[in-house]
């Protein structure tokens, strides 16, 4: 997939003062800078629609004499929004995903005041089972932002959750920790997500047989993740793709529309057939 933009004014000025690669790089990250800002001013408005818990809702079942359509095939969509964030940032991703025939779609938010990953995995799990009882579903599709992405992870890794999790797709995720910004190394939420950090060794650790499959969009212009490929899935023993996405940062990750193409394009793959299946490196490109 690639997505094209229309040329800004600025353009031929910055091509005569620097040289070509510098002034292209430079303009791509003058606009992603510009987006990140943009995304930001209306993530801030949104952000109190989604402080609250949204209220779940069970599926209507079928009265005997109604024609029977095909079963849906596709689990319910579980999203779980990154550090001190809610629900909110998924609105577009979530109005996109049901526009293309994803019918169940619950977004859950975890306490600003979590304080460990693992305890928060740990109700993720809960919150799973109720909602496969609830929908009389087996498995769950999870798409992640950021922390939430990491949560999901040690879930399904390390709790016994692949059981529950078909795909789980990871968006601007610390797999393998960040450096970015010592000095919020206050926080212990933080700290967990440093490359150091007893968390990231568990989750490096051998997990021979997890029947989840991951699927990681990372980007070249993500200012959260330090390395950069930090937020790719790298490990042996996980049926893992990695999505470079180029020209977009950290907050435009649950936004931009090529991504969420990209996200649906994962989830519609379904179930990758137990371990047979090698892990995918390098996968799709948005540009």
């Amino acid at each position: 997939m690639k997505v094209t933009g229309t040329s800004s004014p600025l353009l031929p000025l910055c091509r005569r003062l620097l040289p070509s690669r510098v002034a292209g790089l430079s303009m791509v990250l003058l606009k992603a800078t510009a987006l990140e800002i943009a995304i930001l001013a209306g993530h801030l408005l949104l952000y109190p629609s989604g402080m609250a818990q949204e209220r779940r809702t069970t599926p209507t079942p079928p009265t005997p004499d109604a024609t029977r359509l095909p079963t849906e095939a596709r689990p319910p969509v579980v999203l779980l929004h990154g550090f001190i964030d809610n629900r909110s940032v998924f609105v577009l991703l979530r109005r996109n995903l049901a526009q293309h025939g994803t019918q169940h779609i619950e977004s859950l938010n975890y306490s600003p005041l979590t304080c460990d990953i693992r305890t928060a995995a740990e109700l993720l799990g809960r919150h799973i089972e109720e909602i496969c009882e609830r929908t009389g579903q087996d498995r769950v599709d999870i798409v992640g932002h950021s922390l939430g992405g990491l949560i999901a992870r040690y879930y399904a890794q390390c709790l016994g959750g692949d059981l529950r999790v078909r795909t789980l797709v990871t968006l601007g995720t610390p797999h393998s920790g960040t450096r970015v910004v010592p000095l919020m190394n206050a926080h212990p939420i933080v700290r967990q997500m440093r490359p150091e950090s007893g968390l990231i060794e568990e989750l490096s650790r051998p997990t021979p047989g997890c029947r989840t499959r991951f699927v990681s969009f990372w980007s070249d212009l993500d200012q959260l993740m330090d390395p950069l490929e930090t937020a790719c899935v790298d490990h042996p023993d996980l049926i893992a793709q990695n999505v470079r996405v180029s020209g977009i940062g950290h907050l435009a990750l649950p936004v931009h529309p090529a991504v969420a193409t990209g996200i649906r394009q994962a989830l519609d793959t379904g179930d990758p057939g137990a371990h047979a299946a090698t892990p995918t490196e390098g996968g799709l490109t948005v540009a």
